[in-house]
């Protein structure tokens, strides 16, 4: 048992730390830029992407370079940008400090979890967001993210991308 952990521990490091990881994102970004330049965007209040966040117990976040290349693209590209996180309501400023440090800007919300949205799981907690999101006459025609409650659930999106992230999961 405790080599096979060892194997995973050195597997994942390697991972992470190597080429691997960021060549992995990468063809996911370069999948949805070839998605997103096949959408007909019919006036900005209606087409948006969705970007989750990760980070949500660190203090300082850094962007992966593919999903900031992603993020910049998806704006030249004339979509309405809106990132959707599981961080805390009472870490807004800090959120919004490290999104411009790491380079995001020029968004158009920023959805982070309310006392309200405490003790649901991701999963539920984003697709509400999403649900509300649409009911404002939004259409989500993309959704990446690195954890799979980040695109699951109801409504979806026209396209999701999942993003690796061997690390953690969130239910």
């Amino acid at each position: 048992m405790e080599t096979s952990s060892r194997k995973c521990l050195e597997f994942v490091k390697n991972y992470v730390i190597g080429d691997q990881c960021v060549f992995d994102s990468g063809l996911v970004v370069d999948d949805s830029l070839e998605f997103a330049k096949t959408v007909e965007i019919r006036g900005r209040r209606f087409s948006m992407t969705l970007q989750s966040i990760s980070g949500r117990n660190r203090q300082r976040v850094f962007a992966i370079p593919a999903s900031l290349r992603l993020y910049n693209e998806l704006q030249r590209l004339g979509f309405t940008m809106i990132l959707l996180t599981g961080r805390d309501e009472h870490k807004r400023s800090s959120t919004i400090k490290n999104l411009l440090i790491s380079g995001y800007s020029g968004y158009e919300r920023l959805i982070l979890r309310e006392p309200s949205d405490h003790g649901k799981i991701a999963k539920v907690y984003k697709s509400e967001k999403r649900k509300e999101l649409e009911n404002e006459g939004y259409r989500i025609h993309g959704n990446s993210g690195d954890q799979w409650s980040d695109l699951f659930g109801s409504p979806i999106a026209t396209r999701s991308f999942k993003l690796p992230n061997p690390m953690y999961y969130i239910a």
